[in-house]
């Protein structure tokens, strides 16, 4: 997905391999938007005391928000010369352009944010990443591997010890909601929020759009590199998850962050399975072993990245082979993908308008799951056939070309 806010990219008749290129990444998006959507409309746990994991936060908790922000990473490598980066005029250009992006995304989501909604709203922390991936914009992939993996390394350690001590202040520097324009009267405790105690840490997050940059730096035409992003992608995340199963289960970690809770029936080894939001991850330095979902650890960066990476490659393979057989087969997924912004939008104003009304009855979470997924999906295929972008995706696509406007002086 073009994080949710960036306009998907038309898509020429006449160049068939870039359209099969675009329409994969598309359905990617698409399959992230449909995941997260799962995640707010059906529980990701049971409603037992020991609150057992569902399938749907087993499956898409953490994954399908970090395949968002990788995706984020690849539509600015898309849009900033794919695998040649851009430079002099035209980066300072794409730079103004997605800075104006930005901007759009950020306002959606301060406005979203003013609802009163159960979901955790991710537009302002996506357009924050915007911002701060700018100066990596012009880097070649080689240079961006580096950055990358020196920010999966490094940042779950800097944020387990900065974020004690911003929780630790006399009033916590954490806002327990979605941003929203008020949130301007306290801008410390934003900026804190947003970057280190919120529930999608920037500074960690960032490391999602890095990679998401050097995947869409490479020759993603190439069936090779298809490949290589679905079986490197399952290994890393395998091997992630392997590693941190032996340490909680192995080393001894489990029973470690066991011992420091206060309160015996805290539902520890569910909440590691689905989702550590929330959790005061200070205390032991067993914390940065997990890779649970939403700990922002070194091990959950590097399996939601592989996951992503294994879904964009399998994406644009199945994208190549509908090319050959002169078929969309990927339409239903990525006709939503290409106007995210518009749908996730309209998603979280019904789930709002929704907000603590029992379920109508006869209707199941599944139900409205459905109620909401599908129409999205025809909404995708009918703006894909008539070649719209969404309305949102149109306005973000104005402010970044007026952004990237520039008047050419007569000497």
């Amino acid at each position: 997905m073009t994080s949710p806010g960036t306009a998907a990219t038309r898509r020429s008749p006449a160049l068939r391999e870039g359209s099969q290129r675009l329409t994969g990444i598309d359905a990617a998006r698409g399959l992230a938007l449909l995941g997260m959507m799962a995640t707010h409309l059906m529980a990701t746990f049971g409603r037992d005391l020991l609150l057992t994991p569902t399938w749907v936060g087993l499956a898409f908790s953490g994954r399908a928000a970090a395949l968002f922000a990788v995706l984020a990473g690849v539509g600015l490598a898309l849009s900033t010369g794919r695998e040649q980066p851009r430079t002099g005029p035209e980066l300072s250009a794409a730079r103004r352009g997605i800075a104006a992006r930005a901007l759009v995304i950020a306002l959606v989501g301060l406005l979203l944010g003013g609802l009163e909604v159960n979901i955790a709203v991710i537009l302002v922390h996506y357009a924050v990443l915007f911002l701060c991936v700018l100066p990596f914009i012009g880097i070649g992939v080689r240079a961006l591997c580096a950055w990358a993996a020196g920010w999966v390394l490094l940042s779950p350690l800097l944020a387990y010890l900065v974020r004690p001590w911003l929780l630790e202040t006399g009033t916590p520097l954490r806002l327990g909601h979605n941003p929203n324009l008020e949130d301007f009267q306290t801008p410390g405790k934003l900026v804190a929020d947003l970057f280190f105690t919120g529930y999608y840490p920037v500074f960690q997050w960032l490391s999602y759009l890095l990679i998401g940059l050097v995947i869409g730096r490479l020759a993603l035409t190439a069936s090779a590199v298809q490949l290589i992003l679905l079986a490197g992608g399952m290994v890393v995340a395998a091997g992630a998850k392997i590693l941190g199963t032996l340490a909680l289960d192995e080393w001894g970690g489990r029973e470690a962050l066991h011992a420091i809770q206060e309160d015996p029936s805290f539902p520890l080894d569910s909440l590691l399975q689905v989702n550590l939001t929330g959790v005061e991850q200070s205390g032991s330095g067993w914390w940065l072993a997990t890779s649970a979902p939403h700990s922002g650890t070194t091990l959950d960066l590097l399996h939601t990245s592989g996951v992503a990476a294994a879904v964009i490659g399998l994406c644009l393979l199945i994208a190549r082979l509908g090319e050959w057989l002169n078929l969309n087969l990927l339409l239903p997924f990525s006709g939503p993908g290409a106007m995210t912004l518009s749908l996730y939008s309209a998603h979280v104003w019904l789930v709002a308008a929704m907000y603590g009304q029992p379920l109508p009855i006869g209707w199941t979470e599944e139900g409205m799951y459905l109620a909401q997924a599908l129409p999205a999906v025809g909404i995708g295929i009918l703006f894909a056939v008539l070649g719209w972008r969404g309305p949102l995706e149109q306005l973000a696509h104005s402010a970044s070309q007026l952004a990237r406007y520039r008047r050419v002086g007569v000497g």
